[in-house]
């Protein structure tokens, strides 16, 4: 294993072990969440931790944050530009937070706090810290923080309060924040994880620029090994808390030494090369099938604001059909359409123009109990399980939900299916009665599948199902949603930001941008020779789990990006 000491170390981990303490007063010790890491940090440089959920990523930032809670008992010494932090007081780490350390987040939304305007809060971190500055100076030092991260009208983004941005946008004014006081060390945790490719190219090149002009240290925490590749100059691979391996980044992808390392590498899924759009026919015929849903002409507007304000149209003229036991993908930025497009696909939504068809009946004009059939063959999968299965439901109830709505099954019998339905989307019959909080963000995912398919539908429409799992996990919910379609037989719907998810699973993908369909066709030309100038920009900001591959495919975004600007 290589060893990452540094003379010129900002910031130095050394046999740091956390153990958070067992439930009650005859639990055992629990095995330590963090055991014997230590790592090194450079001033310029990046250094990715990488790994799944539970290996203690978050956990090692939170101890040089000060923030494990007080019953965790940790042991070992993180050093600060050669100050101890594990024993300081909390004067002291107060003053070190937002000051000498940055921090951001992987969501700024909760990050920021919703009443007050972004600028306003910018400026109290600033002054947390530099209170002899006055009241102007710290307004116009807003301004060139918010301009430096690349915010244009800077005064406006002062402005605005937090839903009021876009998701990149809020996530440049937290990097803003982040730099106000001149860290030494920036600790970005899952900095782009929800973020669509370009918007994700944009934050990792500012990073970029803040260590390579500013000199600062970055701790890069992420599961995305694209972006390790794009940003990272050494990798610390830990897992279940201990570190495995540990090395430079050209080292760790083109020879990793551990097999959990070529585990984490085999498990990311991989987009081809650029090839010309020669090498690949562009006459595409979809196969003779039984066609499961389509939308014709679609058309979808919400009203304006105020009484003269226009309409804003979210989804314009978009026509795809989707035959059975096939998928299609759909990809594009925030704000495209493609949600808004998968909600009119389950009936949710109503059409200022054109029809959606599922089994060759109109949504629009079926009568209630005709919609009503036809839902129950529309399952949903959405990103967040979290969120979208009910806290206080166990597994068995949440699984045969459908079930309860749209069947007359017993108890005796939902329960014997939400049995069966676990076992086909490979969970332990065990997990039947446990909570959503009980079980890991995969298990949940799993669980989320189980309802959707637990009435055998005809279309399936899985929205950003993957996006917040680790790069394993997420390869077995691919894999699983797979299996599921050869055996059911279900057309899929498939949205998506990483466009490598969307050609490892799609067999057809269209590509939106602001409510249009600007092309479409088989995932193995779309997603290699793209014809249209939107879709080979979203390839190449498409970071690939490759440091050399991936500097060229940089250089070509950055190179698309000035002539966008230029024209």
């Amino acid at each position: 294993m290589t060893d990452l000491g540094r003379a010129d170390a900002v910031l130095t981990v050394s046999g740091l072990r956390i153990a958070f303490g067992g439930r009650g007063r005859s639990a055992s010790a629990p095995a330590p969440a963090v055991d014997d890491v230590s790592f090194d940090l450079r001033a310029g440089s990046v250094l990715a931790l990488v790994g799944e959920s539970g290996s203690g990523k978050s956990a090692t930032a939170m101890s040089i944050l000060g923030l494990v809670p007080p019953t965790a008992s940790i042991s070992g010494s993180v050093t600060l530009e050669g100050r101890e932090l594990l024993h300081a007081d909390a004067a002291q780490l107060r003053r070190i937070r937002g000051s000498r350390i940055g921090t951001i987040f992987q969501e700024p939304m909760s990050a920021f706090t919703p009443a007050y305007r972004v600028g306003w809060q910018i400026a109290e971190a600033i002054t947390a810290h530099r209170r002899r500055l006055g009241r102007r100076a710290v307004q116009e030092r807003v301004i060139e923080l918010l301009a430096s991260v690349g915010l244009p009208d800077p005064a406006r983004i002062a402005r605005s309060f937090p839903h009021e941005l876009s998701g990149g946008q809020l996530q440049r004014a937290m990097i803003a924040m982040a730099i106000s006081c001149d860290p030494v060390v920036l600790i970005a945790d899952e900095p782009t994880t929800a973020l669509d490719v370009t918007v994700q190219a944009g934050i990792l090149e500012l990073l970029r620029t803040l260590r390579d002009e500013r000199g600062v240290g970055v701790l890069l925490i992420t599961h995305d090994m694209g972006v390790v590749a794009d940003l990272a100059d050494d990798v610390v691979v830990l897992r279940t808390g201990r570190v495995v391996e540990t090395g430079p980044v050209e080292r760790i992808f083109a020879s990793p030494e551990h097999e959990y390392t070529r585990e984490l590498l085999a498990a990311v899924p991989q987009l081809d090369r650029l090839r010309s759009a020669a090498t690949v026919s562009a006459d595409y015929v979809a196969p003779a099938t039984e066609i499961a849903a389509e939308a014709r002409e679609v058309t979808i507007a919400y009203p304006g604001r105020g009484w003269r304000a226009p309409d804003a149209v979210a989804v314009q003229n978009v026509s795809i059909r989707i035959p059975r036991g096939s998928t299609y993908g759909l990809v594009g930025e925030s704000g495209s359409g493609k949600s808004t497009l998968g909600r009119a696909f389950a009936g949710l939504l109503p059409l200022r123009a054109g029809s959606v068809r599922l089994d060759d009946v109109d949504l629009s004009t079926a009568s209630s109990g005709r919609l009503r059939d036809l839902r129950r063959k529309i399952g949903y999968v959405f990103q967040d399980p979290a969120s979208s299965i009910n806290p206080r439901s166990i597994v068995s109830d949440a699984i045969t939900e459908p079930l309860r709505l749209h069947t007359d099954a017993s108890a005796d019998q939902r329960r014997a299916r939400a049995l069966e339905l676990l076992d086909a989307v490979r969970l332990p019959s065990a997990v039947i009665d446990r909570f959503p909080h009980e079980l890991s963000g995969g298990q949940r995912q799993r669980v989320a599948i189980a309802r959707a398919v637990a009435l055998n539908p005809t279309l399936l429409i899985a929205d950003e199902p993957t996006s917040a799992l680790d790069v394993s996990v997420q390869a077995r919910v691919l894999e699983l949603l797979a299996q599921l379609q050869r055996d059911l037989g279900f057309a899929c719907l498939f949205i998506s930001h990483d466009l490598a998810v969307v050609k490892e699973l799609a067999d057809e993908v269209g590509v939106m941008r602001r409510g249009a369909l600007v092309e479409t066709g088989p995932s193995s030309r779309v997603l290699t020779s793209p014809e249209h100038a939107y879709t080979r920009r979203l390839l190449a900001a498409a970071p690939v789990a490759e440091p050399r591959e991936q500097a060229v495919r940089r250089a070509h975004w950055l190179g698309l990006e000035a002539d966008q600007e230029a024209a």
